[in-house]
């Protein structure tokens, strides 16, 4: 009968070898057999099977077996797309939001990530979301950009519930609703998204949509953590290091935050620096401490910047160096921390690995001041009563 079937209509002989090829090509990239994946998954798409074009571009992609080729990225991603396969309108919208393979262009990113949308591709919707709720490629529209985070989260896409969660929370396109963000921050945290679990802890320790409980704060922080959420570890860590919500424990608060340090955040690393700086939970030891500091300043954090020249300013662990502790200082000020534009005017003003210059410590006292640094405004004051 399939013979006789096949003999009728010879279309049908060509849709066999059609699952065949692409049959293999799975088959074998399940072995991680990808020289003999690659031909299958081109024959695939020579007969215009979607996922075939769509695991062919991925070759190319990931460099695995055949050299990267965006070019051929590309042209196998367009042809799965216009084949109606989600995945790969995705990947090209990704494509012209990062500028890889074609120049940059927000626009075309969303055509292609609102196609992925219509096909029910998660990441189409919630990309989308994301293109109107910062006004990337169209104009800024929260409502919309609720729409695409609400079918996104339809789909089980736990950072589609989250944005819905964050627009609740601050009220971007919908009346804030602490309870309502609460709810959207709890289902994405079920679908194993770290950052939902982290907001959801946060909700907890400040009380905001759910009774104040720093034990589910803690228990919430520690699944964002386990998902890998930088900042759910680092509060994991400060619920350790402060005794909320668990006993105080300077150890387990260091494990939580060289985690937090290990996925590059830069408060985590600082915080670790901290602890080995006063011998909380470690033998103290500045040498680490400065490791610990020079990191989080290398990730843009304005703390770990301050204390790595703290220490150079004051010989600790390192050979006493006003000019470097400036350098610091300075990359701390201009990160917006207080302190370090505090401590830049106090270089000028005593003339402290700089030439003594009173204007130039004036104008560093005002912007730690508009930073937040209250000895900032105090010298500012001064200086001003001084007629400096």
């Amino acid at each position: 009968m399939k013979i006789k079937f096949l003999m009728l209509i010879p279309v049908l002989l060509s849709g066999t070898v059609y699952a065949d090829a692409i049959d293999e090509c799975k088959d074998y990239l399940e072995k991680e057999e990808y020289s003999k994946a690659l031909p299958h998954c081109l024959d695939a798409c020579s007969m215009n099977d979607g996922l075939g074009c769509a695991l062919s571009g991925n070759f190319y992609y990931s460099g695995q077996y055949e050299r990267q080729d965006y070019g051929k990225v590309i042209t196998y991603w367009e042809k799965a797309c216009s084949l109606n396969h989600g995945g790969a309108c995705f990947g090209l919208g990704f494509l012209y939001q990062n500028g890889q393979g074609a120049g940059q262009d927000y626009s075309q990113a969303n055509t292609y990530y609102e196609k992925a949308c219509s096909l029910n591709y998660s990441g189409g919707c919630l990309n989308l979301g994301n293109s109107y709720f910062n006004g990337q490629g169209v104009k800024q529209d929260y409502g919309k950009a609720i729409t695409y985070y609400g079918k996104a989260c339809s789909l089980s896409d736990g950072a589609g519930c989250h944005g819905l969660g964050i627009s609740y929370y601050h009220g971007k396109g919908i009346k804030q609703d602490y309870s309502q963000a609460t709810s959207f921050f709890e289902k994405a945290c079920s679908l194993n998204y770290g950052t939902g679990c982290f907001n959801l802890g946060m909700s907890y320790a400040k009380g905001q949509g759910v009774r104040q409980d720093h034990i589910q704060a803690k228990n919430y922080y520690e699944k964002a953590c386990i998902l890998n959420d930088s900042s759910g570890c680092l509060n994991l860590g400060g619920s350790y290091y402060d005794g909320k919500g668990v006993k105080q424990d300077y150890i387990q608060a260091n494990t939580f935050f060289e985690k937090a340090c290990n996925l590059n955040d830069g408060k985590g690393c600082l915080n670790l620096g901290i602890s080995y700086a006063k011998g909380q939970g470690v033998r103290q030891d500045d040498i680490q401490a400065k490791i610990y500091y020079e990191k989080a300043c290398s990730l843009n954090n304005g703390g770990g910047c301050l204390n790595l020249g703290s220490l150079y300013y004051n010989g600790q662990g390192v050979k006493q160096d006003y000019v470097q502790a400036n350098a610091f200082f300075e990359k701390a000020c201009n990160l917006k921390n207080g302190a370090g534009c505090s401590n830049m005017g106090n270089s000028y003003r005593n003339g402290k690995g700089v030439k003594h210059n009173q204007t130039t410590s004036k104008e560093y006292f005002r912007k730690a001041c508009d930073y937040g640094s209250q000895k900032g405004c105090d010298n500012y004051r001064e200086l001003n009563e001084q007629g400096s």
